[in-house]
């Protein structure tokens, strides 16, 4: 009977698309890491049920693959149904590709999961210590995802073990993409001890390596908070705005003095209890694409900004900049920025975004889309152009400031390094895009991993939300709740030193997957058979 569900569980494609969905509610806001075990157990079955089959090793990679397709449609279509929120921004121009958005995306980044389990096939054996193959590539994929074709590693299974503060302190040695092998492992363990012929030892060899490993993490994680103070940097206070406004008013021009007004009144406590809030702040940092006008060229809006700062206070902000160039025949380059600006209306300090949103920021395939009617998401007088490299942002009173604007905060290890280290990043971003959904939540979970593996605070600013202060373990010590709308003061916690993810980035996590390739690959490199569980 036992045999029987789990050949349905492994088979049946409703089975693999549920399993999928539900190990979506591992990931932020629901943060439940348990429901990550149904799609690794049944990924192990589906493997164990195909490679035990006597078809060609084709054709068993096939089937395999079309399994594992299911499992990651349902996994990513739960995981990002949300994306709808930003087709209904501009309804009349969007609103027919929400299909394309809620299936199309998952049902390409489901290729991920479906060739690692696939590639599962070449060096898959009997043995319970198959989980650690299962665990190696998907790592592998893990890793594909996060740099291949631009990159998304949205929730990643990473994320699942990070909603524990201790566990998340793992992110410091291997990374997202580690955690991302390990969750992968734990929920995997149990599918070998359902064996129908369980004798053998091997069993409980991994279930012990895996609470070990578990043990570890929650002892070393809660042992690295308990020792991990967080100090502050002197003279320095922020003013953090969470301003929630609109989607559909925040790129409209006719919006620009309402727009200006709430930026104003909100940052200087307007007439509650905090209307003193601009005391002692040193530096203001406004969210992504603050206006719907170009603010580098509106004396309007420089005058008011100096007007809101005391003498030696800078605001940072985002904000669309332009670019003019010699020859008239030579279009004008937009770019997503972020500005530093200080108590005299001056901009004294710019750098721009590098890694655009594809179809938020640009169109890919533009000469072919373009034709069909499509254009990118964000309104803007032109077509953003991507910076060159990360640079750091001047702002008096700050030392290396690195600036990551929206959803670069999601790709670990691609920022800084050791010789190129921020002491604070600053997050702009605007998550109004997505309203009351996980969205926003799995963004700021991503961003504070950043804080982690770096060891540097995180400072964010969001319309919409989430916006806080990071310390460099991860831990917030103020923010705004999504959707709620005001400001907030903070200092600004200091850097530590370099953590080993930091030092060594990619080899870290590489190790620890080719650590769980190893004994599959001693199999077949040296045709001697693990001892076999079933």
């Amino acid at each position: 009977m036992i045999r029987l569900r789990r050949d349905w569980l492994a088979s049946h494609p409703l089975a693999l698309v549920a399993g999928g969905a539900l190990a979506a509610l591992a990931m932020p806001p629901f943060n439940l890491p348990v429901l990550l075990l149904p799609m690794m157990m049944q990924a192990v079955w589906v493997v164990d049920r195909i490679a035990a089959s006597p078809l060609t090793l084709i054709v068993k990679a096939r089937q395999v693959f079309f399994c594992g397709w299911l499992l990651g449609f349902g996994y990513f279509t739960a995981g990002l149904w949300w994306l709808a929120y930003a087709f209904l921004v501009e309804p009349d121009q969007f609103a027919w590709l929400i299909p394309l958005g809620i299936f199309g995306l998952p049902a390409v980044l489901a290729v991920f999961v479906a060739a690692a389990l696939a590639a599962c096939v070449l060096l898959w054996s009997g043995s319970a210590w198959r989980v650690l193959t299962l665990a190696g590539l998907f790592g592998l994929g893990d890793l594909a995802r996060t740099l291949l074709f631009t990159g998304l590693p949205w929730n990643s299974f990473g994320l699942a073990l990070a909603a524990v503060p201790a566990w998340a302190q793992t992110a410091a040695f291997v990374g997202q993409p580690g955690l991302a092998v390990l969750a992968v492992l734990f929920a995997a363990t149990p599918a070998p001890l359902l064996d129908k012929k369980n004798k053998g030892s091997s069993q409980w060899m991994l279930l012990s390596l895996s609470l070990l490993l578990l043990l570890c993490m929650t002892w070393g994680g809660l042992w690295r908070l308990e020792q991990g103070q967080t100090a502050y940097v002197d003279h320095v206070r922020l003013r953090i705005l969470q301003p929630n406004i609109a989607q559909d008013d925040k790129f409209t021009p006719a919006h620009r003095d309402e727009i200006m007004r709430a930026y104003l009144s909100l940052t200087a406590g307007g007439l509650g209890p905090e209307k003193n809030a601009m005391r002692g702040v040193t530096h203001v940092i406004w969210p992504e694409s603050a206006f719907p006008f170009l603010v580098a060229r509106d004396a309007v809006a420089l005058n008011q900004i100096a007007a809101l700062l005391s003498p030696d206070a800078v605001l940072i902000t985002g904000a669309v900049r332009d670019e003019r160039v010699a020859s008239p025949l030579v279009p004008k380059r937009y770019y997503n920025s972020a500005l530093a600006i200080n108590a005299k209306g001056q901009i004294v300090g710019t750098t721009d975004k590098v890694h655009l949103v594809p179809f938020g920021e640009y169109l890919p395939f533009s000469n072919v889309l373009g034709r069909l009617g499509l254009r990118q998401f964000v309104s803007s007088p032109g077509i953003f152009t991507a910076a060159d490299s990360y640079d750091f942002l001047p702002v008096p009173g700050l030392e290396n400031v690195q600036a990551l604007i929206c959803y670069e905060s999601i790709f670990p290890a691609a920022v800084t390094s050791a010789r190129h280290r921020p002491t604070v990043f600053i997050n702009l971003t605007n998550d109004a895009w997505f309203g009351f959904s996980p969205g926003p939540h799995q963004h700021f979970a991503q961003a504070r991993l950043r804080a982690i593996e770096e060891g540097v605070p995180l400072v964010r600013s969001a319309n919409g939300g989430l916006s806080a202060v990071v310390d460099p373990y991860g831990r917030i010590i103020a923010g705004l709740r999504l959707g709620e709308t005001g400001a907030f003061t903070a200092p600004l916690p200091k850097a530590i030193a370099p953590p080993l993810f930091a030092l060594i980035g990619w080899i870290g996590p590489f190790c620890l997957i080719m650590f769980c390739l190893f004994p599959a690959l001693y199999e077949k490199w040296s045709n001697r058979p693990l001892r076999r569980s079933v």
